[in-house]
């Protein structure tokens, strides 16, 4: 109940979607613990803490950021095709640097990506971040991972590991598997298995 959330968005167009959301009476249970600030994440220093991302504010981060490289086939939607597309070859950086200045010493950060860009993600997270937990996401059994979530501790010198897979069909049609449903409706989370302070 004491959960409070920033909801960080560039484009003016998304920021406003997402304010009058919440002014929405189905939402009326989230006033004064949701906000939505209109910044760019790959801001750094003084511009960034002047878009309202402030130094050692958050115990957690999740970042969802572009998933096609800006080469790829793009969609004619100019909105779409900014959420879709990375603008920057150094984007990971960027935002996980970014994720480090505001995080609080022990915060977690989770990204999602595609399992292409996990050698750029790892080399963002460098010496900031530790206590590294992948996990494939693949559409179905036997099938390769299209999405990987990564997790990982401000400050630990905990050791990388690789975890089970999250499988998001189950059965032969397009209905979601048994956990896919329970992460999809609150149900289930999907907790790391590490340690969430850094190593003494």
């Amino acid at each position: 109940p004491a959960l409070s959330v920033d909801l960080i968005e560039r484009a003016a167009v998304m920021t406003e979607c997402a304010r009058h959301s919440l002014r929405l009476p189905e939402n009326a249970h989230l006033e004064g613990r949701a906000r939505v600030i209109e910044a760019d994440v790959a801001l750094a220093g003084n511009q960034r803490r002047a878009a309202g991302l402030i130094d050692f504010s958050y115990d957690y981060v999740i970042m969802n950021p572009p998933f096609n490289a800006g080469r790829d086939r793009q969609t004619p939607d100019p909105l779409k095709a900014e959420a879709h597309a990375m603008e920057i070859d150094d984007l990971f950086e960027r935002w996980l640097r970014t994720a480090s200045a505001i995080l609080k010493p022990s915060g977690q950060v989770s990204i999602i990506a595609r399992p292409e860009s996990l050698s750029d993600i790892l080399v963002a997270l460098g010496k900031r971040f530790g206590g590294v937990e992948i996990t494939p996401v693949c559409p179905r059994g036997g099938v390769d991972a299209i999405r990987i979530l990564v997790t990982a501790i401000k400050g630990s010198r905990a050791r990388l590991s690789l975890r089970d897979r999250i499988v998001v069909h189950g059965g032969p049609g397009n209905g979601f598997s048994d956990l896919m449903k329970q992460l999809n409706n609150g149900h289930a989370a999907w907790p790391r298995r590490g340690k969430t302070r850094p190593s003494a």
